[in-house]
């Protein structure tokens, strides 16, 4: 390849990557259209067991991040988790962030504990979030994703915007790195530990 193709196809890319952005804006656009939907103030679960609101997630943020985790059998969503490990502070200055796991609480705050998630983790523990959410599928298997929700004057709580996780989605930076090498992900799927 000589240095003018190189030159063309560094053009491309960056049309694309412009593309890509472009893109982007117009789904922020359109999220910023969808009408909020009103939900009520569910109940989950703290790592000891003890019933947690919706409502009380908020602290005193009027806005609510919050992560529909598969739980500990998905080194995927754990992934995902780990990523967020480092940015939740960045997050936590604009809104409250949260993780909400399928699996039971004992399961989760070992797990939570194991991996040094320093963000707030709740469990659905077989109540009605996630499936209502959208978040498990017709067999009562849970799906990744992000929810966020707000929290109005009147105390009424709305979703503004979800969307579901997985390889290449814009949650998680590693894809997009290791697109970047010579042979792509090669293969590559996350482990729980690597040796």
């Amino acid at each position: 390849m000589n240095e003018n193709e190189l030159s063309e196809i560094d053009k491309e890319i960056f049309d694309e990557e412009n593309n890509l952005v472009n893109l982007q804006k117009r789904i922020v656009r359109l999220r910023k259209q969808r009408k909020h939907e009103l939900v009520k103030d569910y109940i989950l679960k703290d790592l000891d067991g003890n019933e947690v609101t919706l409502s009380s997630l908020f602290g005193d943020m009027n806005d609510l991040i919050l992560v529909h985790n598969m739980g500990v059998r998905c080194a995927y969503c754990t992934l995902w988790a780990d990523g967020f490990n480092g940015v939740y502070h960045h997050l936590e200055n604009r809104a409250a962030f949260a993780l909400v796991s399928h699996d039971d609480p004992q399961t989760v705050k070992i797990f939570s504990e194991g991996r040094n998630w320093k963000f707030k983790v709740l469990s659905n523990d077989g109540g009605d979030f996630t499936r209502e959410m959208g978040y498990e599928d017709k067999n009562g298997a849970p799906d990744p994703g992000i929810s966020t929700f707000h929290l109005d004057l009147s105390g009424k709580i709305y979703r503004v915007a979800h969307t579901w996780f997985g390889p290449g989605d814009n949650f998680c930076s590693t894809w997009h790195i290791f697109d970047m090498l010579e042979n792509g992900v090669n293969g590559w799927s996350p482990r729980f530990e690597y040796k």
